[in-house]
């Protein structure tokens, strides 16, 4: 049986761990990959939409665990780049 990855305090934990653990040792199926946005947001984009769609928005971001902002540029990037696949 795989061993649980333990909770982390703080990234300086993880990257520890990560550094020197044995990885194959852990089970890892529940593991979702993540995106980190690294370029700057320089623009800045004011719409309205309604507000059953914003909640649902929201909720979907919640479920993620990110910022509901972050959730609306990942499925703007998705759509924009999708048919360029």
């Amino acid at each position: 049986m795989k061993k649980k990855i333990p909770t982390f305090k703080s990234d300086r934990e993880a990257e520890a761990f990560v550094d020197t653990a044995d990885l194959t040792e852990y089970d890892l199926s529940r593991a979702k990959p993540i995106r980190f946005e690294f370029e700057r947001k320089a623009a800045r984009v004011n719409m309205r939409m309604p507000e059953p769609l914003l909640n649902a928005l929201k909720s979907r971001a919640k479920e993620r665990g990110i910022p509901y902002q972050r959730f609306i540029r990942e499925a703007l990037e998705e759509a924009v780049t999708s048919d360029r696949k």
